[in-house]
């Protein structure tokens, strides 16, 4: 397959323009931004989205700008875990206006742009089932106006709430060369701890982004009759280097996802606020440490 400067003639296009006006584009808009984080798995299932969501409420109760960028094109859910599902996104030649919670985070979300909340996402091809040999390019080039386009402000901290699978965080890196580190979220079985040794080595030794550290999510439930810990993985493989955080399971976390509210406003004093809380921390403590 030829690259784009392979191609001798585009039909008048401007293919490579247009690429390089919206890198030009991001890049501006992010100038304003102090910290550019990726949250990923590597594997589903573990809660990353849930723990974005509430990080970056975190962040802000601690006096923090935050934006956040649903980098999950196809499985959009952080707009309707952060509150702003129905937010009319606003448009004007400066760019778009996010969506923005009750706690002053700015949102952008595939979800924004769909009627129906059981509207799938389709690429445009010949057929559906051709679609899939340019989805990520599509993909990225979405991502890429999600960042570019949108009037994000000045920010402390920008989040990317990345997709599942080891080969996200490359084009996140193509795309913010400048990324300014990674946060990574397992839970503690086996099977998930397999995968995630892999996320961090793309991002350590092949991508050499700074790994903020790991957060176990899940990592145990606390009993409701004598407050001792129980776990909820049966597994002899011990945790990961790094970790920032073991966050127990506490359904209230769940449900507030669900309804759109905040778990670490609403329920600040709980195991699972205050191991979040200390997330947020640790990454504050994080940027102060790293050399400028």
């Amino acid at each position: 397959m030829k690259t784009y400067k392979e191609l001798p003639d585009d039909a008048g296009s401007n293919i490579i323009g247009q690429v390089a006006a919206q890198s030009d584009r991001l890049q501006k808009r992010l100038a304003a931004v102090k910290h550019t984080v990726a949250i990923m798995s590597g594997k589903g299932g573990v809660g990353k989205s849930a723990i974005t969501a509430n990080l970056a409420a975190a962040l802000a109760l601690k006096g923090n700008a935050v934006g956040v960028v649903d980098a999950d094109i196809n499985g959009p859910s952080l707009a309707k875990m952060m509150g702003v599902r129905n937010a009319a996104l606003e448009y004007s030649p400066a760019g778009v206006t996010p969506a923005v919670n009750t706690l002053g985070i700015k949102v952008i979300s595939m979800d924004l742009l769909l009627a129906e909340d059981e509207a799938p996402v389709l690429w445009n091809a010949h057929t559906q089932k051709d679609a899939f040999t340019w989805r990520t390019t599509m993909e990225v080039g979405a991502l890429r106006e999600f960042i570019g386009d949108t009037e994000w402000g000045v920010l402390d901290y920008l989040l990317l709430d990345l997709p599942p699978g080891t080969d996200k965080l490359p084009n996140v890196v193509e795309l913010l060369p400048n990324l300014s580190g990674v946060l990574v979220v397992t839970i503690p079985s086996e099977v998930s701890q397999f995968i995630v040794k892999k996320s961090l080595a793309m991002a350590q030794h092949i991508l050499n982004v700074p790994v903020i550290g790991v957060v176990e999510n899940m990592a145990f439930h606390i009993c409701r009759h004598c407050g001792e810990k129980e776990p909820l993985f049966s597994t002899d493989e011990p945790c990961l280097e790094g970790r920032l955080a073991s966050i127990p399971f506490d359904a209230k976390l769940s449900y507030c996802s669900d309804k759109g509210t905040s778990y670490v406003r609403e329920y600040p004093n709980t195991p699972a606020s205050l191991a979040l809380t200390k997330v947020a921390e640790n990454m504050q403590h994080f940027f102060k440490e790293a050399p400028q």
